[in-house]
């Protein structure tokens, strides 16, 4: 007889697998919580000017994966519906704004703020999924979204000042990522096609920039220059290694990975970049790492009864 047609993994190359995936997924969430860094040394650079260049950047970097693995036909597949077409406008101008907003809040020292804007974002995803895609709300998850709701609250009534950073990241990748659920198109070649729609306006307003001589490219030295030209790396590496990572993980795990972004945030911005950290922040992050925990703890529970009953129905008919 011939070799099986499929071959099955031991369990300890299963487990090696995962641990790998686990690894690479975790330093996707790493790198982007790093990146605060990168657009600090840019901070002389104006984030509209750095958002257009990350958009062109992007869009070369991902053409040329897309090249070298050969994978074109699943752009064609994703350019060949007119729907996909409007859908993919739509997340190109959120990924502008949400970019636009994370650059011009680390250069405007509100790193602090973008980590509350990171950390509620699952919870808004909880909720654009109930009102849009009919997703039941289990009591847990809307008790945490009322710790999530209060925590804003707080920053309103005793900070004086609306939010609006946070909530505008949280909101746009919030929908961001509700659309991209609806079209479903690959990581990379979604990526591809938005940076190229984006790069329609972005690329001419580049070179506008650069025939008046008031560009960032070319007029502040070879570590600028090079700075600029990486931000199309700096946002798909983190991407590629998400989605290679991703395969082998359960969504409970990827869930808690996601903390590990604005947990750097939170850190640089009062470690590092010494923004002001007041006691209404201190009960505001307090009230949203209340509704994170009880979010993660039921996401995990939900998982493993999931779990139970389907291990129950497979015993049942065997």
């Amino acid at each position: 007889m011939g070799q099986p047609s499929s071959v099955v993994e031991s369990p300890v190359h299963e487990a090696k697998t995962s641990m790998s995936s686990l690894v690479v997924a975790f330093s996707s969430f790493l790198m982007w919580g790093l990146l605060p860094i990168y657009w600090k040394q840019l901070g002389h650079v104006s984030s509209l000017e750095l958002m257009c260049h990350r958009m062109v950047w992007s869009a070369l970097f991902t053409g040329v994966i897309l090249t070298l693995t050969r994978r074109w036909s699943e752009v064609r597949a994703v350019l060949a519906s007119r729907a996909s077409l409007l859908w993919l406008m739509l997340t190109s101008a959120l990924l502008a704004v949400n970019w636009w907003t994370f650059i011009w809040a680390v250069n405007n020292n509100y790193v602090l703020e973008s980590s509350l804007g990171y950390y509620i974002n699952p919870l808004v995803n909880v909720v654009l999924g109930y009102v849009f895609l009919r997703d039941s709300l289990r009591r847990f998850q809307v008790v945490a979204v009322l710790f999530a709701v209060a925590g804003v609250l707080n920053m309103v009534v005793n900070y004086g000042r609306f939010p609006w950073i946070a909530l505008v990241l949280a909101i746009t990748f919030g929908f961001y990522g509700l659309v991209r659920k609806v079209i479903r198109p690959g990581p990379l070649p979604g990526l591809f096609a938005e940076t190229c729609m984006a790069s329609l306006l972005a690329g001419p307003y580049i070179l506008w920039l650069g025939s008046q001589g008031a560009g960032g490219l070319g007029n502040h030295g070879a570590y600028t220059d090079l700075l600029i030209l990486l931000t199309g790396a700096a946002t798909s590496i983190p991407l590629l290694c998400f989605a290679f990572g991703a395969r082998r993980l359960r969504l409970v795990t990827l869930g808690v990975l996601q903390y590990t972004a604005p947990t750097c945030f939170f850190l640089l911005a009062t470690f590092v970049y010494g923004e002001p950290f007041t006691w209404v922040h201190g009960v505001t992050f307090a009230l949203i790492w209340t509704g994170i925990g009880i979010f993660t703890l039921e996401g995990v529970r939900h998982s493993r009864r999931n779990k139970a009953t389907a291990s129950s129905s497979g015993q049942d008919q065997k």
